[in-house]
């Protein structure tokens, strides 16, 4: 999300971004536009991890010698694939809460309960990023176990895309943290931090295991 500009979000529907060509896309991220920012960059970089978890389970699936983890990889493919769906309309989402921010703190100083409208829409701009980050453990996790069990011809791609769930949680959580800055609720402000600092710590392990497995194989 950038936090940088307050300029106009000219446009109010983003759902064209999941489908846009990835040049238009990174095109659109460079200009001088609000939106695709940090945010929707994160979404899009599970998403591309996400594709690369489906490509080592499909390259497994079917191999001679990997018979035995065939159903736990087309189990991985079919998760990955629902992942990446939902990754992509992350970056829609992200927008949405810039989009929100923006609508919140340009309303008028003497609209009624105004206060209220722009800690909300921080508090949608913080959960927005904290669930795509929440919800990319999962991937880091069947990332992991491509590494470990996937054909031994590609786990170099299981461990990127390792990497890049590990890059994209880490940047989501940076959108979270910028936008608690502005929350005054307490209690909501430690509870976010406290649950990312505990996904922070299980994500560091998985990443830690991904390097083990990685480099014995």
């Amino acid at each position: 999300m950038k936090m940088a500009s307050l300029q106009d979000c000219s446009k109010t529907d983003f759902s064209y971004f999941k489908s846009m060509p990835l040049d238009e896309l990174l095109e659109e991220a460079a200009s001088k536009e609000p939106v695709p920012g940090g945010g929707g960059i994160a979404a899009m970089t599970a998403a591309s991890a996400a594709a690369l978890v489906e490509m080592v389970a499909n390259l497994t699936i079917g191999k001679k010698g990997y018979e035995q983890v065939e159903p736990q990889m087309k189990t991985i493919q079919q998760q990955a694939r629902t992942l990446r769906a939902h990754y992509l309309k992350g970056i829609e989402d992200d927008a949405k809460a810039f989009d929100g921010v923006i609508r919140a703190v340009r309303l008028p100083k003497d609209t009624p309960n105004r206060a209220a409208v722009v800690q909300q829409a921080f508090k949608d701009a913080a959960i927005i990023p904290f669930t795509l980050g929440k919800d990319i453990f999962t991937l880091l996790q069947l990332a992991a176990q491509t590494v470990q069990y996937g054909n031994a011809w590609v786990i170099t791609d299981g461990a990127i895309a390792a990497m890049n769930a590990r890059a994209a949680m880490r940047s989501a959580f940076y959108s979270v943290r910028i936008n608690l800055k502005s929350i005054k609720d307490p209690a909501f402000v430690h509870t976010m931090m406290q649950s990312i600092l505990d996904i922070e710590e299980k994500a560091r392990h998985v990443e830690e295991q991904v390097e083990t497995l990685y480099a014995n194989r």
